[in-house]
């Protein structure tokens, strides 16, 4: 899928918020990526940042006013039609109210009107403001309308007042950009992802473990949420964020994320099992820290449950159930032997001796097997490589 912004017309729609000075670093990076980057400032926008800053990051014009800024009489119009998705950024409660009301009083909210493809609201105001019933009213008008509302973060305001109001982080906005740009074809799916690694405690100060970052099976989880996916993640303890609009579940053990894994198995479509999960734990845990002229140079081990073997077991009819194999010899072999020991539809083997595809790398190239087909990914970034491993799950 590679980068989803370039080439994609973006209007982003700029109102009267001390937030508008974040939204240039968005406009910038968005051009970066190689978008078409289109500005319109309200009024009140412009006493906060001038729309020579977006000109000079955009290079083209920014607008204001459909009449004296333009020589084209129906701006609103082509800019509402050209649009591949509108981006309102940051949204007082004014305009908010305005669009929630239909009111075209300005170039923005016109634009607004016109649109018909995917228009993202970002609020941004005072915490009172934000939690007023006549505020919370627009904006469940604005949902029934099919607008995308990116809910705004809790902090500290520029009023010194504290709460919810603050506008979203661009690190959100981007993967719901990302996903107004970007097909569809797992909407209506739930996918239930497994990623990183497991700890298998000892006592309280050591565990067993193993080398996965939890990047792949992130990106994995990233990707399916661009691609319309309800998704699932179950995660081992990694420093990774969790991905905007993904609901994660954290676990420690294996055991852990067994139980865990099973008890969401039912409602998923797609599972993809990407975790890597200790296969041993220690048969007994300490209770206080043991010291080290106390520790048995033999430690005792008990066999974790296999999750993705339980779930072959349990398989569902119409279930996709995907495994993951990191390997570090025989690739071919020892995916072929788990896709049909372990009754998976899809399994990708991982060289974890490679240079760049082994643990906490950037990149990845994968062996995907299925009962009919073996094909090798090329080598390529983690965000990447998990588009092209969904592309091959929904050919199935």
């Amino acid at each position: 899928m590679g980068n989803c912004f370039a080439g994609k017309r973006i209007v982003v729609g700029v109102t009267g918020s001390i937030a508008a000075f974040k939204v240039a670093g968005w406009v910038s990076t968005l051009v970066k990526e190689e978008a078409e980057v289109k500005v319109i400032m309200t009024e009140s926008a412009t006493r906060f940042v001038t729309p020579l800053t977006f000109s000079a990051l955009t290079g083209i014009k920014t607008v204001g006013d459909m009449f004296a800024e333009s020589d084209d009489p129906m701006l609103h119009i082509s800019l509402g039609g050209e649009a591949d998705v509108l981006l309102i950024a940051p949204a007082t409660a004014n305009t908010i109210a305005s669009l929630a009301a239909g009111i075209a009083d300005n170039l923005l909210t016109s634009t607004a009107l016109v649109t018909r493809t995917k228009v993202l609201v970002c609020p941004a105001m005072n915490t009172r403001m934000y939690d007023h019933p006549a505020t919370i009213e627009n904006i469940q008008k604005l949902k029934t309308f099919g607008y995308e509302i990116i809910e705004p973060g809790y902090g500290r305001m520029a009023c010194r007042d504290e709460g919810k109001g603050r506008l979203a982080d661009w690190e959100i906005v981007e993967e719901y950009l990302a996903r107004a740009l970007t097909q569809q074809d797992l909407a209506g799916k739930t996918v239930l992802v497994t990623a990183g690694p497991t700890r298998e405690p000892i006592d309280p100060a050591r565990f067993l473990s193993n080398r996965s970052s939890g990047k792949m099976g992130y990106a994995i989880a990233r990707a399916a949420f661009r691609r319309g996916a309800k998704v699932i993640l179950v995660s081992g303890p990694t420093a990774l964020t969790c991905p905007a609009g993904v609901k994660r579940l954290e676990v420690q053990t294996a055991q852990e994320m067994y139980e865990t894994v099973l008890q969401h198995s039912e409602q998923a479509d797609i599972i993809i099992k990407s975790a890597a999960v200790a296969d041993y734990r220690p048969g007994e845990q300490a209770v206080h820290k043991v010291k080290k002229e106390e520790i048995s140079p033999a430690l005792s081990l008990v066999q974790n449950p296999d999750i993705l073997l339980e779930l072959g077991r349990r398989k569902k009819k119409g279930q996709l159930l995907i495994g993951f194999a990191a390997e570090s010899r025989r690739l071919r072999e020892e995916g072929e032997k788990k896709l049909k020991r372990k009754n998976l539809d899809l399994i990708a083997v991982n060289n974890i001796s490679g240079e760049n595809t082994g643990f906490e790398s950037e990149s990845n190239q994968l062996l995907l097997l299925s009962k009919s087909r073996v094909e090798q990914l090329p080598l390529t970034g983690k965000l990447h490589t998990a588009d092209l491993l969904l592309d091959r799950i929904c050919s199935l």
